[in-house]
């Protein structure tokens, strides 16, 4: 009997499902850290951000937390790290996942010397520096003004800040931090030219203009529309020196038009580049007028229309009604507006907080009763900065989740903001606490950013101001993401009962 089972069960195929829940990093932290870690779970990566004295080689991890019933079952983080390079970690969870651990460390470096030209090219990877000097000046005998490659705890050697070198050949640099050495290669050259007009970067009413020259010089530009005769001085207010290297940002300019710049320096002119303004883009109902109701489900664009805005209302219906509807409480008295309630939803002590929201996206799925969200639309125009108007009615935090039970009773909080990114995709957010992913506004994906919040009450349509903060004036946007909500930690499930935010009339702006 016992053969005849044990053949049978040989022919039972095991095809129940284990259930996918992502092995994540929850939190971690390391000790001295400069800020707190980024996590994103998408990738699978940790970047613990290090002072430039912390010794790399060796990183204490002070603490983390994993998804729930998660363990690591590869690497070992109750030991020191060595970050120089990634650390492999595998969590599992019912099926494996390769996070990887990485460190970055702002070190500031710098090399400048007598008579340069442009700036200096320093590769840490490399362990490179170059620079270049006008033809006039020889390199038998260069006086290096500064000169700072390695965290400020380092030994280096020689150490030839301030002292006049002989440049005819490279000079090698012995760098030792923490026992570990460096071998560095400090190079320095006649320029062909002792002014150059680098690159320009057009946005839509402002261009970015980056040239060299030699150190110390009134070294400017000049643009005019291509077809014109006369060629308009930037002011020198416009202009910004460092050492040799100059950029201007040029102000004022006309969305799709072509234009001419060029690098002045006294009596001499660089290159003439030429650059096309971009187009001052505005996002589709960015008055909210247009909303059409899908069963219960409000949806912020017109029934025939094309989808640019969403909301959490698909989650909220699960266990109540949509939370963020129209309304005809507008700036001017026409139209529509949006207006944002954060309700608990539920029956008794089931349910939660669901904060009232609007964004640039798509809501994707309800797991559980958690949301997935799909954040970004196509876009590659760089606006200075959103306006709108924003009324609201900040109601005492009645729910919180783990973490923030001590907010309970505080006024709650709205937020706008709005981020350019590049990422390859709209960033999918994910807010069950298992399986976590949150927009992260230092992520290296972000171009732009700026938001604006209030703790307290807005009683009448007020106007606001978001200011983007670049990271770059190279780096061309694939997405926008534009979100408001009336209890700012309403990923965390925490806010007020009755928070309601109005928001109207949003607009770009392109110039400064």
């Amino acid at each position: 009997m016992a053969s005849a089972t044990a053949a049978l069960a040989g022919c039972i195929e095991n095809d129940i499902p284990y259930p996918y829940i992502q092995a994540n990093f929850t939190s971690i932290s390391a000790v001295g850290e400069a800020r707190p870690a980024q996590i994103d779970s998408a990738d699978m990566v940790v970047t613990l951000f290090l002072p430039e004295e912390s010794n790399i080689y060796s990183v204490t991890i002070d603490g983390y937390t994993l998804t729930p019933d998660a363990r690591i079952v590869k690497g070992d983080l109750g030991k020191p790290l060595n970050l120089s390079e990634p650390y492999s970690v595998t969590v599992a969870l019912y099926q494996d996942y390769d996070w990887t651990i990485r460190a970055s460390q702002d070190i500031q470096r710098f090399f400048t010397v007598e008579g340069q030209v442009g700036g200096s090219v320093i590769d840490a990877r490399t362990h490179t520096v170059t620079a270049q000097v006008s033809r006039q000046t020889s390199l038998d005998a260069v006086k290096v003004e500064s000169f700072k490659i390695a965290p400020s705890n380092a030994k280096v050697s020689p150490d030839i800040s301030g002292r006049t070198v002989d440049f005819s050949s490279p000079v090698e640099v012995s760098v030792d931090i923490f026992g570990h050495k460096e071998e560095w290669t400090v190079t320095v050259a006649h320029a062909e030219t002792s002014l150059a007009t680098i690159s320009v970067d057009a946005w839509t009413c402002v261009a970015w203009v980056y040239g060299e020259g030699l150190a110390g010089r009134h070294n400017t530009f000049e643009y005019r529309i291509k077809g014109d005769t006369e060629w308009l001085s930037v002011p020198d207010e416009w202009v910004t020196a460092d050492g040799g290297d100059f950029s201007a940002r040029i102000t004022g300019l006309t969305p799709l038009t072509t234009y001419e710049t060029r690098a002045v320096s006294g009596e001499s002119v660089g290159e003439t580049l030429e650059f096309t303004t971009g187009n001052a883009a505005q996002l589709p109902n960015s008055d909210f007028d247009h909303w059409w109701l899908d069963g219960k489900i409000w949806c912020p664009w017109a029934e025939d229309g094309t989808p640019f805005w969403s909301t959490g209302n698909k989650g909220a219906a699960t266990l109540g009604q949509s939370n963020s509807v129209p309304t005809d409480d507008t700036v001017d008295g026409e139209g529509q507006a949006a207006m944002l309630q954060s309700k608990f939803v539920g029956i008794g002590s089931f349910g939660k907080l669901a904060g009232g929201n609007i964004f640039v996206g798509e809501y994707v799925r309800t797991d559980g009763t958690n949301g997935i969200i799909s954040m970004g639309r196509e876009f590659t125009e760089r606006p200075t900065r959103l306006e709108g108007y924003m009324k609201y009615k900040s109601a005492p935090i009645s729910n919180a989740s783990e973490g923030y039970k001590d907010w309970i009773g505080r006024p709650d909080t709205c937020t706008v903001w709005i981020a350019l990114i590049d990422s390859d995709a709209p960033i999918e957010v994910r807010t069950n606490p298992n399986d976590r992913n949150l927009f992260d506004e230092n992520a290296s994906y972000v171009i732009a950013y700026g938001s604006v919040q209030s703790g307290s009450d807005v009683p009448e349509y007020t106007p606001f101001e978001i200011d983007l903060e670049y990271r770059s004036t190279s780096r061309v946007p694939k997405y926008i993401i534009v979100a408001g909500s009336a209890s700012k930690y309403a990923d965390f499930f925490t806010g007020g009962n009755g928070s309601v935010l109005y928001l109207d009339d949003f607009e770009l702006k392109y110039d400064y």
